[in-house]
């Protein structure tokens, strides 16, 4: 009787913040955990998980997860008094706390939420230090998308 194979997962991405990208430049990303509950992991697994206006705070010295909705299972939660909105703790090492909370205190410098995701057996939190765009860099931004977006039709349609 040998070992079972480890089950590899096909998608590790939990929830995306797509608007974040839209939004922010992005200057730096840091790799977070979460302090979650037992219900929250097991609705995390079953794809309840969303971070469409999260955002990250920072006070006392600790950074915490705003805005994200963790939907509860009907079968895993019933004996649980669930929120849903709660705000969850990062975990991040001080050198990397303080580097946020210095940009942070500069001028137009914010910490916004990219992506859960399952890393092994563990919910992360990909967070990133970025700048407001303007809208004329929205326009721009979405211009190159497009622009390669039809490159790539191109190539497929020569090949």
């Amino acid at each position: 009787m040998g070992k079972q194979p480890k089950k590899i997962q096909k998608n590790p991405i939990i929830a995306q913040n797509k608007r974040a990208r839209h939004d922010y430049h992005l200057e730096e990303k840091f790799e977070a955990g979460l302090v979650l509950q037992g219900w929250e992991v097991k609705s995390l697994r079953a794809g309840k998980g969303q971070l469409a206006d999260s955002f990250v705070l920072l006070q006392n010295g600790e950074a915490y997860l705003m805005g994200t909705h963790i939907a509860p299972l009907n079968t895993a939660s019933t004996h649980y008094v669930t929120n849903p909105g709660r705000n969850k703790k990062l975990l991040l090492n001080k050198k990397e706390l303080s580097r946020l909370f210095n940009a942070v205190n500069q001028k137009g410098h914010t910490c916004v939420a990219l992506s859960i995701y399952w890393k092994g057996h563990i919910v992360k939190c990909e967070i990133a230090l970025a700048k407001g765009k303007q809208a004329h860099d929205k326009r721009a931004s979405e211009k190159d998308h497009d622009w390669q977006r039809q490159k790539q039709r191109i190539m497929r349609h020569n090949v």
